[in-house]
């Protein structure tokens, strides 16, 4: 299979088959070689993002297992996308806060205030620290980052325990089973508090989830988008989920990727058969020949006329036809007789 995409491994100076570890300590390096309060140079900006993101999807196994083998386009939900148990293409998107991939890392969205204090204390060793989980671990200062033979600089303790995350939030995706037969965007509008530029207080702002639903997907199906829910100063965001659910339809009830029409018919069509005009999901009518007798409770199948199915969505499912037979409420004493006649009496 041919990979397409970013290489992360690169953008984070590791090799394949690097450790945990390897991978931490590559975005921290290259996070602080890049944060854009230190390097002012043009496209710092955007290698600080490449590189966080880089970083969200190394260091989690899943992301990672899925990246390792269908590359950024598959792990993004392009083709040779993964499905899961519900059919859907597993689909990730990188949150676009490098500061707050950053501030999770570090557990500081200033770089320099939390590595060093400075005046007044010279001649002390120079000493950076990990706060990427745990007790703090010293290292050596590479001055790749520009803080070797920093004047003034003393070892500085952090408090700062790894962020919480809250719980996801979740939301209900209605759709018509028209979105789920084409497939559709949907534009949801959430609200939730954003961090200021300080870093303690926040404000309330609107933002946009752009969710492509993709034909044929189950009701049940979740979205999640990581990480979107509030920001605070000690919180990791929570994920944002969307649950798929179907909106009722007029004409039809979904059965997996089968569709459901219920033919009302009168008794004597049940009887001696009648041809049924029967509508489809896509808008169109179809002669659906019924010459044996209809009992009750039976059915009868319309191949092709479904859904999509959600892992081979080129395929459907089909239409199912069930019976409400009507029958009179009175009959007149001679049609009694001429039924009498011409029925066949009970074996029992």
């Amino acid at each position: 299979m041919t990979k397409m995409g970013k290489d992360y491994y690169k953008v984070l100076g590791v090799s394949k088959d690097a450790s945990d570890d390897e991978i931490k300590k590559g975005y921290r390096k290259m996070a602080l070689k890049y944060h854009p309060d230190k390097n002012k140079s043009k496209g710092a900006e955007e290698k600080f993002k490449e590189i966080a993101e880089a970083y969200e999807v190394l260091s989690d196994k899943k992301k990672k297992k899925i990246y390792d083998k269908y590359g950024e386009e598959g792990l993004k939900g392009g083709a040779g996308a993964p499905q899961g148990e519900q059919g859907e293409n597993y689909s990730w998107s990188f949150h676009g806060d490098p500061n707050a991939t950053f501030t999770s890392f570090f557990g500081n969205s200033n770089p320099f205030e939390m590595f060093f204090n400075v005046g007044g204390m010279g001649g002390q060793q120079n000493t950076r620290f990990n706060f990427s989980g745990g007790q703090p671990e010293a290292m050596d200062v590479d001055d790749d980052f520009g803080f070797g033979g920093f004047p003034g600089v003393h070892q500085q303790r952090s408090n700062s325990q790894r962020k919480r995350q809250d719980p996801p939030v979740h939301h209900d995706l209605r759709v018509t089973l028209e979105d789920i037969f084409r497939g559709c965007t949907k534009k949801m509008k959430i609200n939730r508090r954003v961090l200021n530029e300080d870093g303690r207080t926040t404000r309330t702002e609107d933002k946009i989830l752009e969710i492509n639903v993709k034909p044929g997907w189950k009701e049940g199906t979740k979205i999640t988008f990581p990480k979107e829910g509030d920001q605070g100063p000690k919180k990791t965001p929570a994920d944002i989920v969307f649950t798929l659910k179907d909106i009722p339809h007029s004409v039809f009830n979904r059965d997996g990727s089968n569709l459901v029409y219920k033919a009302r018919i009168p008794l004597r069509d049940a009887l001696v058969g009648t041809s049924l005009k029967v509508p489809t999901i896509e808008g169109r009518t179809i002669t659906v020949p019924c010459k044996e007798v209809i009992k009750p409770n039976s059915r009868k199948r319309v191949t092709g006329e479904g859904l999509p199915y959600p892992k081979q969505p080129s395929r459907r499912g089909d239409l199912l036809i069930t019976f409400d037979i009507v029958f009179p409420d009175h009959l007149p004493s001679t049609t009694k007789e001429i039924l009498a006649d011409c029925l066949p009496a009970s074996s029992s």
